[in-house]
């Protein structure tokens, strides 16, 4: 199994019957990084060993996915925020700065909203909010999003469909999103596919959650005027261009001291540009 060079790894409890696989290297200032589907911490290798050389840098993989553990329920994204804060915190950190991609980053939105003298600083990469994205998906162009109505179904088909050809569904992803299919080379594939193998019904429920309790959740904060509070960076391929709408002001909405940028890259961008995105990260802990 690869592991990220030069970091140690720890198994974390973090909630009642619930521990995290997590990756720790560097010294100073403390920075999460959240993986996202169908990945596991590895996508994180190139930009947590240069954040180390100045920061402590914090690499789970996330609930219910890869080496942590992967309970019947408890998918909220203010669930697995919740886990998020009780892992930097077991290990010494009750102030942070959170950085995640894909489903990472939705938790990682949610912990800014539900934490936020805890979240010092706040970087999602490549998503919209939960509520803005089923916004957007809509006709023809949102096939693209396939995978977000079959794992909303109710539990039993998504589980059964998946677990029949899952690394053919897996590796859909893994190719179709990427620009650069080196970026991710054979041994890391071959670890996100065991991984996402073993945790079919995890995986499921977490993107089950995103279309139930996540959406009540984001509903309330936006009813209550809820923004986020820390500054802010998005990073994001411009899906607006081809599904109709303007990242930049949704992403407003949310946040006050926002920084959106567009990237050039594919969907992997931590893997596909590590040194752009270490570079914006920096930019961000210097707000």
């Amino acid at each position: 199994m690869p592991t990220i060079s030069d970091f140690d790894y720890q198994r974390v409890p973090v909630a009642e019957g619930v521990s995290l696989n997590a990756a720790v290297g560097g010294s100073g200032p403390p920075i999460v990084l959240l993986h996202g589907f169908p990945q596991t911490h590895l996508m994180w290798r190139h930009v947590a060993r240069d954040l180390a050389a100045d920061h402590t840098v914090i690499v789970p993989d996330l609930r219910g996915y890869g080496e942590s553990d992967k309970p019947s329920d408890g998918y909220s994204k203010r669930t697995m925020a919740a886990d998020t804060v009780a892992l930097a915190r077991a290990l010494g950190h009750d102030r942070f700065a959170l950085a995640g991609h894909d489903r990472g980053a939705h938790v990682a939105f949610r912990a800014g909203l539900d934490h936020p003298g805890t979240i010092t600083h706040l970087a999602c990469l490549d998503i919209l909010p939960t509520l803005d994205m089923w916004d957007v998906m809509r006709g023809a162009s949102a096939a693209v999003g396939f995978h977000l109505y079959l794992m909303a179904q109710p539990p039993g088909l998504p589980e059964q469909m998946i677990s029949g050809a899952p690394d053919a569904f897996f590796g859909h992803f893994l190719d179709a999103w990427t620009n650069d299919p080196s970026a991710i080379p054979p041994d890391v594939r071959a670890a996100y596919l065991d991984a996402c193998r073993a945790a079919v019904p995890s995986i499921v429920a977490d993107y089950r959650a995103s279309a139930g309790i996540d959406v009540d959740h984001d509903t309330a904060d936006r009813e209550a005027g809820n923004r986020l509070r820390m500054p802010v960076t998005v990073l994001q391929q411009d899906w607006g261009a081809a599904l109709g709408y303007d990242a930049a002001a949704l992403w407003g909405a949310w946040a006050a001291d926002l920084r959106h940028e567009t990237v050039t890259c594919g969907h992997f961008m931590a893997e596909e540009a590590p040194a752009e995105v270490a570079k914006s990260l920096r930019t961000l802990l210097e707000r």
